[in-house]
């Protein structure tokens, strides 16, 4: 009897960490916000409504960092921020490179509190490459 119960947990934790294994792991780069943001933000909205345990991240720099600034709208006018918002209630993370914001001589207080910082975007979209998240540009 001890011997089904320990191999009946054995198969339950081998199932559990096969589940956790399979969980995807996502960077999506944005670098461009009129040409990329609105359609990565609806691509990482469909990713979580397929499969809600994906871990995504969001990476942006240079002229991607507008849709994360306070006031910033899409190309209807309709505000990022709500968007951003309901994503990050999901778990995503946004994180805005500060090389770009030493470039364009930006500041953190410019940006909606949604965002995290990183130092450098492309570095921080490799090294979550060697830790196994898939990339995608939309």
């Amino acid at each position: 009897m001890k011997t089904v119960r320990a191999l009946a947990v054995a198969l339950a934790l081998t199932t559990a960490a096969g589940i956790v294994a399979a969980q995807d792991k996502v960077v999506y780069h944005i670098s461009d916000t009129a040409a990329q943001a609105l359609s990565g933000l609806r691509n990482v909205r469909n990713h979580l409504d397929t499969d809600p345990t994906a871990q995504i991240t969001v990476v942006a720099h240079a002229f991607g960092v507008d849709f994360l600034m306070e006031g910033m709208k899409d190309r209807t006018e309709a505000p990022f921020e709500p968007l951003v918002a309901a994503l990050k209630n999901r778990g995503v993370k946004f994180e805005v490179c500060e090389i770009t914001l030493k470039n364009r001589n930006l500041k953190k207080e410019q940006f909606i509190q949604e965002a995290d910082f990183t130092p450098s975007g492309v570095v921080r979209i490799t090294k979550l490459q060697t830790q196994g998240y898939a990339y995608l540009k939309p």
